[in-house]
């Protein structure tokens, strides 16, 4: 089954951002999309793709912490 297309509307939404980010990563290359006629969709997957890359994992404290007395 084929991926579901968002609009760059679903997108933001969907990131939680303004409709000029998606425009931007879009516009930079840093998204996969698909133009349909002159409207631009973005695959479900490629949203779930680009999160999952740049999500940030926690790192272990070098030290541990001291209780305070």
């Amino acid at each position: 089954m084929a991926d579901r297309l968002l609009t760059v509307q679903e997108v933001a939404e969907w990131l939680g951002t303004t409709v000029r980010f998606p425009r931007r990563l879009i516009e930079e290359r840093r998204i996969t999309f698909v133009k349909v006629g002159r409207h631009v969709r973005v695959p479900e997957s490629a949203v779930a793709v680009f999160i999952e890359d740049n999500t940030v994992q926690p790192v272990a404290p070098l030290r541990p912490l001291r209780a305070v007395a």
